[in-house]
């Protein structure tokens, strides 16, 4: 009888260290899941690679993966490592700031249901007109643009 109890102990005792060594992994990887910054970090990416006029592939290619790695990283569902950011920066020819907002958009939150500019720009056309834009000197004709886009965005809303 006594054996028997000493080995329920013994079961039991193992068993809450299991739980106990599971619970400790679980916020191990918990810990190390890409968040929202993480997302905002991969949108920066993927406009400074459209900017350049980069693939994927060639930007893979440049830091040293695969174009599908690329892909995880522009989503936001993989991490960036220090190292990998680095390489990444050297190939966009950007600084590190750049993809934490220069000090600023890394450090202050932004207002519930609002998304930065690099979320809007997330395609090769939007930073083709943005380049474009840039490059009018002419005031008057910025802002004919700019309430013509307005215009056809208030069409397509209606």
């Amino acid at each position: 009888m006594i054996v028997g109890t000493a080995h329920l102990k013994l079961k039991r005792k193992t068993k809450s260290q299991i739980m106990k060594q599971a619970k400790i992994n679980d916020k191990h990887v918990r810990a190390r899941r890409a968040d929202s910054r993480d997302a905002e970090v991969g949108r920066r990416v993927r406009s400074r690679r459209l900017e350049c006029r980069l693939s994927q592939t060639e930007l893979a290619d440049r830091i040293g993966v695969t174009f599908q790695q690329v892909q995880k990283y522009e989503k936001g569902v993989n991490r960036i490592g220090a190292g990998r950011l680095q390489r990444i920066s050297e190939a966009l020819e950007v600084p590190i700031s750049f993809f934490f907002g220069g000090g600023t958009a890394a450090t202050q939150r932004e207002p519930a249901g609002t998304e930065s500019v690099f979320g809007f720009m997330q395609t090769s056309g939007s930073v083709r007109i943005v380049k474009a834009f840039h490059k009018i000197k002419n005031r008057k004709a910025r802002q004919l643009l700019v309430e013509m886009a307005e215009e056809f965005a208030d069409l397509e809303a209606a």
